[in-house]
């Protein structure tokens, strides 16, 4: 193996061993909030030696923010726009991904539910809580900006941060029974909201 090709799988490797990390942190954080999650507790989570968590992680907090920052990117990506699909559709398939049944589970809704609480649990995990929600308002008002180029920029980032409340209204809501008529009302009003 070349000397490159043994570096690319040694960085995927570690990538790897971080990505199994970061959904130990998570899926702990799903069962038993902050409190749940420990270095140790993460490591067993993950299947990797403590050593391994501490080489790549200097202690609880910066391994929690790791894992924010993963869901912040994911939030991100929800509203990305899809160049296959007319700007009108793409915001359409934006706002009804966060009713995808993967959100939907009581795993992520709990999961949602600890990372909103974290926001209160220590100023670096609220900065990345605010950073992200802007960053995902911001990606949604785009969408809505190129679906209605008619609207003012804050007119559209108006209309994202309703859509983000109904949003959020919507999991808490299925954290308590998923009402199937009800979400698809919820998805319903922030099309409204969008397009109206």
């Amino acid at each position: 193996m070349s000397e490159t090709a043994a570096e690319a799988a040694e960085t995927e490797k570690k990538a790897g061993r971080q990505e199994r990390i970061l959904d130990a942190v998570l899926a702990l954080l799903s069962r038993h909030g902050i409190s749940g999650v420990s270095m140790r507790a993460v490591a067993r989570e993950a299947g990797v030696a403590l050593g391994l968590v501490n080489y790549y992680y200097d202690d609880k907090v910066t391994l929690i923010g790791a894992a924010l920052r993963r869901i912040e990117e994911q939030d991100v990506a929800l509203v990305e726009p899809d160049p296959a699909r007319s700007p009108e559709d793409s915001l359409r398939a934006a706002l009804r991904r966060v009713a995808d049944d993967r959100f939907l589970t009581t795993e992520y809704l709990s999961l949602r539910l600890q990372l909103w609480a974290l926001a209160q649990a220590h100023p670096d995990f609220a900065h990345i809580n605010t950073a992200a929600q802007r960053r995902y308002r911001k990606g949604l008002a785009a969408l809505i900006r190129a679906a209605r180029p008619d609207l003012p920029s804050a007119e559209a980032g108006r209309r994202a941060a309703d859509i983000d409340i109904v949003q959020n209204g919507l999991w808490l809501t299925a954290l308590l029974g998923i009402d199937r008529a009800a979400i698809r009302r919820s998805v319903k009003r922030c099309e409204d909201i969008a397009f109206g």
